[in-house]
C-alpha cells in the first residue's frame, strides 16, 4: 500500500525534509510514504483545486483540520490497519497556511485532527509522517511505541 500526502508547499527548509524523509524510510515496505507538493496558490481555494488536481482517482481523501476528529496514535493503527487489509489507497490532505479548502474538506471521506494545537503546516508533514512510522510499529509488534 502507498500512503499518498498531499500537501501544500514547496521549497521547504532543509530541518522540514530531512524530517520528513527519516521517518518515510523508516516505514515497512508494505505501506510507503509517498510526498506529492503541491505550491500555493493566492487563495484557499486555488490550493484546494490544486490538491484534488493531485488527488489520484482511485485514492480515498482524508482531510487532515484542527477542527476534524481528534485521533490518538492507537487510532491512527487502527485507520492504518484497516486500509491495509481493505486495499485501500489513502491519501492525506494537508492545507496551507491559512488551512484547508471547504471544497478539499467537503470531497473527504473523514476529516481528522492530529493535535488540538495550530500546527504549521510544514510541521505537520514530519509530524504525520512520525505518527504514520508509530502507528506502522504498532501493527508491527515493534517496540518503538511505548504506553
Amino acid at each position: 500500500m502507498k500512503i499518498l500526502i498531499l500537501s501544500v508547499g514547496h521549497k521547504m527548509p532543509a530541518w522540514i525534509q530531512e524530517g520528513f524523509q527519516e521517518y518515510a524510510k523508516r516505514m515497512p515496505a508494505e505501506s510507503r510514504i509517498e510526498l506529492v507538493e503541491v505550491k500555493p496558490g493566492r487563495d484557499k481555494a486555488e490550493e484546494g483545486r490544486r490538491l484534488l488536481e493531485a488527488l489520484p482517482a482511485r485514492a480515498t481523501l482524508f482531510a487532515l483540520d484542527e477542527r476534524g476528529k481528534a485521533i490518538s496514535t492507537a487510532d491512527l493503527a487502527g485507520l492504518l490497519g484497516g486500509w491495509m487489509r481493505e486495499a485501500v489507497q489513502p491519501a492525506l490532505a494537508i492545507g496551507g497556511a491559512d488551512g484547508l479548502d471547504d471544497a478539499v474538506k467537503s470531497r473527504a471521506a473523514r476529516a481528522f485532527s492530529l493535535s488540538p494545537l495550530t500546527l504549521p503546516h510544514q510541521l505537520v508533514r514530519v509530524v504525520l509522517a512520525e505518527q504514520l512510522y508509530r502507528a506502522s510499529s504498532i501493527l508491527a509488534g515493534h517496540p518503538y511505541h511505548r504506553e
